[in-house]
């Protein structure tokens, strides 16, 4: 299902403030480690780290 996107700005320091509701939906808490990468042109990824070293260990991708 296709959520309604937030609109977040990019404080000068780099700081991006998520709403709530989005980590919520996303099945992510506050205090959770993520990384965070480039997924293309205007694109970052975020993923519990985790998650990612799960399917790393189990399937060999991020």
């Amino acid at each position: 299902m296709i959520r309604e996107p937030a609109e977040v700005s990019v404080e000068p320091d780099g700081r991006v403030e998520l709403p709530l509701g989005l980590l919520a939906e996303a099945g992510i808490n506050v205090g959770d480690d993520l990384l965070a990468f480039s997924d293309g042109d205007g694109r970052i990824v975020l993923r519990r780290a985790s998650d990612a070293i799960d399917d790393l260990l189990n399937h060999g991708t991020l």
